[in-house]
């Protein structure tokens, strides 16, 4: 069963959004309760735990995000470069045979 945020944001599917709700809800009680002990008002106190949510929330989201995105990118390399070994494998195009200077007389 799916959990949704704010009606729209599935929780399970949505790739960083659980470990993002989870370190929000620990950064608002960090803050939160940070700010309590050093004031003692607990209507500032909730204000700030809110804005502690929703920085922590962001910041982890767009950490998580960026790191997702780079190893797509290793990834998508990594099965170009597998798939062009494939392909050059054995031919004069393969970058690991080594020419010696006869073969290069003759190409």
């Amino acid at each position: 069963q799916s959990f949704k945020l704010l009606g729209f944001l599935d929780v399970q599917s949505v790739p960083c959004a659980r470990e993002s709700v989870l370190y929000g809800s620990l950064g608002s009680l960090v803050v939160g309760l940070g700010h309590f002990l050093a004031t003692s008002r607990v209507r500032r106190s909730c204000d700030f735990a809110v804005g502690g949510f929703i920085c922590t929330m962001l910041g982890y989201w767009f950490y998580c995000r960026y790191n997702l995105a780079q190893q797509r990118i290793r990834q998508r390399m990594l099965q170009e470069g597998m798939r062009n070994r494939i392909l050059f494998e054995g031919s004069y195009l393969d970058p690991e045979k080594k020419q010696t200077g006869n073969e290069r007389s003759n190409s």
